[in-house]
């Protein structure tokens, strides 16, 4: 009985991963979240630094 149960979810394993697989493949290679970059690596950010700031009215 234990054989059985375990060839049972050796087959369950094998058929999730596959499955699994090929949801990937079709779905693009897997979740495509925006990358977030952070301030320093921010090119427009970094040229701003060099600009003078205007004054602000409040």
């Amino acid at each position: 009985m234990l054989k059985v149960l375990l060839v049972v979810a050796l087959i369950a394993v094998v058929v999730w991963f596959l499955v699994r697989l090929t949801l990937r493949r079709l779905d693009g290679g897997g979740p495509s979240r925006p990358r977030v970059i952070g301030p320093d690596d921010d090119p427009d950010f970094l040229r701003g630094l060099d600009r003078p700031r205007k004054p602000e009215d409040d």
